[in-house]
């Protein structure tokens, strides 16, 4: 193997182990996280890109539409979308966000400085499945879970010719992994996944699967009665170092025709923002903001400059 090959593969394990940490961030800051380069290497795909990097599947496909993500060319620079401006809700407890299957644990603030850990998550697959949006709390949490399969989802089994019984015990079958954190929404949990694989994806019955390393992480971090806040923001808008910053991603039900949106939330978001330095010099660069919204690539990108 060469030199640049071994160099390039630790630094993704690296990486792999930073991504899962706590980011800090000031007061007046919305943005956290920088953007990552990764060489491809002979064998990567993005599937197994996804868990080296602790990103979602989607995510690395959307942060890089040109790039085949099961037969990747050798060589190529693709983005590791590591880089996160925060959602626009009350900066507190365990926030998800659908658009962009991500979870946000937020941390609180000590000698000014703020921090929260992001994880890439999957969600409901479809109409039948959705992930509602809530304001709830944590109920409860439970180590190595028994799963009792709905009878809608015994039924769905039953129709596939591979039926489910009434319970499954802790263990390599047990699609909750080996944490459960439940909701006060009735038939929701937060949980972990015995296929690590299809993180970052809309494929869940409604539930919040996290990567194993990630759910034993929140497990052990987050206490009971946690608020939880489940929303659906495709357009995200903040600041940092004086610098306004937009990400944008596809809406759940209009993943297939992103390219169509209407803009015009994106565009209240931004005049929304500019309000807070509406003393200060800047030009918002509309034109590449446009362009930037409707490709849906999940990168915050810059928006602003200072006039002068």
């Amino acid at each position: 193997m060469r030199i640049a090959q071994i160099l390039c593969l630790l630094l993704a394990l690296l990486m792999g182990t930073a991504i899962a940490q706590t980011y800090d961030y000031r007061p007046g800051e919305d943005v956290v996280g920088n953007i990552a380069i990764h060489t491809i290497q002979d064998g990567d795909n993005f599937l197994q890109l996804a868990q080296t990097f602790r990103v979602g599947f989607n995510e690395l496909v959307d942060a890089n539409p040109d790039v085949d993500p099961w037969i990747p060319e050798q060589d190529a620079q693709i983005i590791i979308p590591t880089q996160y401006v925060l959602p626009n809700v009350d900066r507190e407890g365990v926030v998800i966000n659908l658009a962009e299957l991500r979870l946000y644990q937020f941390h609180g603030t000590k000698n000014n400085i703020s921090s929260v850990s992001t994880y890439p998550v999957s969600v409901g697959k479809d109409d039948e499945w959705e992930t509602p949006l809530s304001f709830t709390h944590v109920t409860s949490k439970t180590a190595r879970p028994n799963w009792y399969p709905p009878e809608s989802i015994r039924k769905e089994h039953e129709e596939n010719n591979d039926p489910l019984p009434k319970v499954v015990p802790p263990g390599p079958d047990n699609p909750l992994g080996d944490y459960k954190i439940g909701l006060a929404l009735s038939g929701y949990l937060i949980h972990g996944t015995n296929v690590p694989e299809g993180i970052g994806m809309r494929v869940t019955h409604g539930c919040i699967r996290l990567h194993p390393t990630g759910i034993e992480k929140l497990f052990k971090s987050v206490e009971v009665n946690t608020p939880v806040t489940i929303v659906n923001q495709p357009y995200k808008v903040g600041w940092r170092d004086n610098k306004l910053y937009v990400e944008t991603h596809s809406e759940i039900e209009e993943q297939e025709k992103a390219s169509s949106r209407n803009l015009t939330e994106f565009v209240q978001l931004v005049v929304a923002q500019t309000k807070k330095k509406e003393h200060e010099d800047y030009k918002i660069l509309w034109e590449r903001g446009y362009q930037e919204a409707r490709q849906k690539r999940g990168v915050p990108f810059l928006m602003s400059l200072r006039d002068g």
